[in-house]
């Protein structure tokens, strides 16, 4: 790819083995963002608003295989980029009903992650909360730096200050950090890992901690946006000034029950309210779904209030939607982009091999735009399905054996096949719906 010898080894490495494993890389996603650059601007310009106090809603639209999950993702490095917070959360029926906001929430804390900590990021977010609180009091010179005691009662105050908004409505949630901090300070990490996972919304918290703490009982639904809300004052003042959340697969609401559904809705329509109310800043709320979701009687529609705030004019031609709309539309792939795809992904390999150029000639642009139809008519003709499996057969079965093999050559000896074992469900379906115009080798 262009620019690719300036990538690290390390990043390069992490991509490249995830492209070859058929999974989406966990970071580098900039690498591979072909088609986004439109929406670079309207989005970065929202994660500059949500760091300095604002917040955003957007709904990310697109058929299965249109790319909403990287989208989130690539998103998500560019939040962290910006200081910012990520929780990915994927909305299930039995794991993590949307209904349900002290579920979401306690997957929230556990999949929290930062530019410097990994999943989950909730306890060292603590702790560096707690810190900033100590050195502001003693950069005030008010209490000695030896005077435990007197530094413990200066922090509760303090705390109190800046969670008074939070305390309103959820006055556990300091009582469980004030808690946390005099267990930490005892040396009494039990209690402290248990106080910990009872504010990220964990169940089954053992009763000696909470009793320390002065609190009771677990996290429900109502007392989840509180607690929300005071992740958020932790965040800021800890140096992550705000979070990205994504709800993805939202789409799932459309195969429960129809009260079940119905109470999802209310509380998506809930977390719209709060944010537009303000009770959420630093707070980007970015769900993803089908059309179908967005525009079926088993989805948004069911509740009008909810479908007029997400309403969005796509009867022009998608080239004109505008990235700053409250429904973004992927469109996905089409031939032209997946050939740019796999020309960014041989750069970026030719870019660490040992010896690049026979991997520049043998898989050359008109090779890799071969391979892409090829892989294309495999799944039925369907671009938006083909590139987990492209970039796989890419990777794996083409660019491995350029770099392994010095007389390998691919339209010599490489003939493209597509076993159903490494197709996943979406993928098999296309090809079944496809039986008939296809060739494929499905043993």
């Amino acid at each position: 790819m262009s620019g690719g010898e300036t990538v690290s080894a390390a990043r390069r490495r992490e991509v490249i083995d995830a492209l070859r494993r058929g999974t989406v890389p966990q970071a580098g996603l900039d690498l591979l963002a072909v088609g986004l650059g439109r929406f670079t601007g309207a989005l970065d310009d929202e994660l500059a608003t949500v760091a300095k106090g604002g917040a955003a809603f957007h709904a990310i639209r697109g058929e299965y295989g249109s790319g909403k999950t990287f989208f989130a993702r690539w998103l998500g490095e560019r939040a962290k980029r910006a200081g910012l917070a990520v929780a990915e959360i994927q909305i299930s029926e039995t794991e993590t009903p949307l209904h349900r906001l002290e579920t979401v929430y306690r997957r929230l804390t556990e999949r929290l992650v930062t530019a410097t900590h990994t999943a989950s990021a909730l306890r060292p977010v603590i702790d560096l909360w707690f810190y900033t609180l100590e050195e502001e009091i003693l950069d005030a010179g008010e209490v000695a730096e030896d005077d435990t005691e007197g530094l413990l009662r200066a922090v509760d105050a303090l705390l109190e200050q800046r969670l008074a908004d939070v305390a309103r409505t959820t006055p556990a949630f300091a009582a469980a950090l004030r808690g946390y901090r005099r267990a930490a300070a005892a040396g009494d990490n039990a209690t402290a890992e248990a106080l910990v996972a009872w504010i990220g919304g964990q169940k089954s918290v053992a009763a000696s901690a909470r009793r320390a703490a002065g609190v009771r009982g677990d996290l429900d639904h109502f007392a989840a946006l509180g607690f929300l809300q005071g992740l958020l004052t932790l965040l800021r003042d800890s140096g992550h000034p705000g979070l990205l959340v994504v709800l993805d697969e939202i789409e799932t609401l459309q195969r429960v029950r129809g009260d079940v559904r119905e109470k999802g809705l209310n509380a998506l329509r809930q977390l719209l309210d709060e944010i537009d109310g303000g009770r959420f800043p630093g707070l980007f709320l970015m769900i993803t779904g089908t059309p179908a979701f967005f525009d079926g009687q088993q989805g948004i529609q069911r509740l009008q209030p909810l479908a007029q705030r997400l309403a969005t004019d796509f009867t022009t031609d998608p080239r004109f939607d505008s990235p700053r709309a409250v429904q973004l539309r992927l469109t996905g792939f089409d031939l032209p982009g997946l050939g740019e795809l796999g020309r960014r992904v041989r750069d970026l390999y030719a870019a660490g091999a040992r010896n690049p150029e026979p991997i520049l000639a043998s898989a050359d642009d008109a090779y890799i735009a071969e391979l892409a139809t090829a892989v294309t008519g495999g799944l039925g003709g369907r671009v938006g399905v083909a590139p987990r499996v492209f970039l796989r057969k890419l990777v794996a079965d083409v660019l491995d054996r350029i770099d392994e093999f010095d007389d390998f050559d691919p339209r010599r000896d490489y003939a493209l096949t597509v076993s159903s074992g490494e197709l996943n469900e979406l993928e098999r379906n296309v090809v079944a719906a496809s039986a008939g115009d296809v060739d494929l080798d499905l043993p």
